[in-house]
């Protein structure tokens, strides 16, 4: 990410077909998948922030905290969908993303949320991040802070019972 190449936001993945072997009993996408999509789009916006297959080279890679996904609308087979990613937050050590996978008709199927740690491999342990890395979030974060804060972000389980 330099300062004469603007990226889009939020981060938009490449097009992904939903597979034959991501089908479940019920005939709609398994939910384990819902995930697959997920983790291939932060894969292709890893790359972006540095994290991709070189950094574990560098010694460090990142682990995922916490993930919570929320099922809006069923997927099914050969269904066109592209991922979003938005960078929410972060400090030193972590980053705080939310995710959107959409039809390509537009409509919303799924929102991912996630807490995601910096790891020194020769630990591991939690660590700082790189400059170069701190500075590519850094940047990243000023491009989707104009996007707000989405609204289906920081939704909880739970069962709200009434009176």
């Amino acid at each position: 990410m330099s300062d004469t190449t603007a990226r889009p936001a939020p981060f938009m993945s490449s097009v992904m077909e939903i597979l034959p072997e991501w089908i479940d009993y019920n005939g709609h996408l398994n939910m384990a998948y819902y995930n697959v999509l997920f983790d291939r789009c932060g894969d292709e916006a890893y790359e972006i922030l540095g994290f991709g297959p070189d950094y574990a080279e560098r010694g460090f890679t990142t682990y995922t905290a916490e993930f919570h996904l929320c099922y809006v609308r069923e997927l099914h087979l050969g269904d066109k969908v592209r991922v979003s990613l938005q960078l929410l937050d972060h400090d030193e050590k972590r980053f705080h993303t939310y995710q959107e996978i959409h039809h390509e008709d537009g409509w919303l199927a799924a929102t991912g949320e996630a807490l995601a740690l910096h790891i020194d491999r020769s630990g591991p342990k939690v660590a700082p991040f790189p400059d170069d890395i701190a500075a590519r979030l850094r940047a990243m974060k000023a491009e989707h802070d104009a996007l707000g804060w989405p609204e289906r972000a920081g939704r909880k389980v739970g069962i709200t019972r009434k009176g």
